[in-house]
Order: structure tokens, then sequence, then C-alpha cells
């Protein structure tokens, strides 16, 4: 199954020059959406992590059947002010403007062995933020797990010390 045919393409958004990459078709389609789960646990059982962390809400939708699937806990890290407990917050640029990331101390203590899992990669800023927070409270990042990567952004490069692992690529 080719799951780029999967995945919608809406040209000018966000902005003119800008093909985004809607994963909502591919997730819609129960077949590409279990063979795209399926595929990824098979290229993440070599990653001996304790939780998924997943810095977006769309990154939820691939890193919590990959949590139940691989054995491990699951924290979604989130915007300030989401929740009563935002103790640890890091702000980060994004292509398009700035944005924020938030979590309880408690939930990653101190050498836990944690996959960063989101639904994309283009500049790596979302992903090196979510491992700087980990990192900040003492967790070890493992690897980093996308559904989707756009190459040519600088995100692989971001991520260079740390295993990186995609499922479907464009170039950009």
């Amino acid at each position: 199954m080719d799951l780029k045919n999967k995945i919608r393409e809406i040209p000018d958004f966000p902005r003119e020059g800008i093909n985004y990459r809607d994963v909502s078709t591919l997730l819609l389609d129960k077949d590409a959406y279990r063979r795209a789960v399926q595929e990824l646990v098979i290229q993440c059982k070599h990653i001996k992590a304790d939780l998924i962390v997943c810095p977006r809400s769309r990154g939820l939708v691939i890193g919590a059947p990959l949590a139940y699937i691989l054995g491990t806990g699951l924290v979604t890290l989130h915007k300030p002010g989401k929740l009563p407990e935002d103790d640890l917050i890091w702000h980060y640029d994004l292509e398009f403007g700035e944005e924020a990331l938030g979590v309880n101390q408690e939930t990653i203590k101190p050498e836990t062995k944690v996959l960063v899992v989101d639904e994309l990669i283009a500049t790596g800023g979302t992903a090196f933020t979510a491992i700087k927070l980990i990192e900040g409270l003492g967790g070890e990042v493992v690897g980093t797990v996308f559904l989707i990567e756009l190459t040519g952004l600088g995100g692989r490069v971001k991520l260079q010390n740390y295993d990186t692992i995609s499922l479907v690529q464009y170039n950009y």
C-alpha cells in the first residue's frame, strides 16, 4: 500500500507556496491507518523506551497506538494554560510563528527512556523543543518517530544526535 496516496495535499496553505500535508485522510482509511501504525511498530521494535511523548495532539493519534503496542507509557505535551500544572514551559519558533509546550515536572522522571512521536517533522522545532523539555527533566531521549517527514527543511539535521524514523517522506 502506498501511504503517500492516502495523504491529502492542500496547495498554498497556510500561505502561498506551501503545500500542507493533511494526515487526516490517512487516518480516515482504516486499512491505511492500521498499516502506518504496523510499519512504525516494526521500525521501532529495536528502540527500548519506557515512555512515548507526543508534543502535539496530532502526534497522539500516532503515539497512542505505538505506546499500546510497544508497552510503554504515554505523555502528551500541551500548550501552557491547558492544564493546572504547567511546571516546565519552553517557547520556540516555528515556520509560521511562535509556540510553547508545557509539561508537569512529575510526568518524566530522571533516566526515563523516552521516544518522541509526532505526525510530521519539517524544521524540527517542535520535536527539538520536546527533547529539551524531556532532557531538562532528566529523561533520556532514545529516538524520534514521525509519520511524515518534509525533507530539505532541516528537521533531521536538527535531530542528528537522535535515532530518527519517518515513514513517508516528501521533498521540499
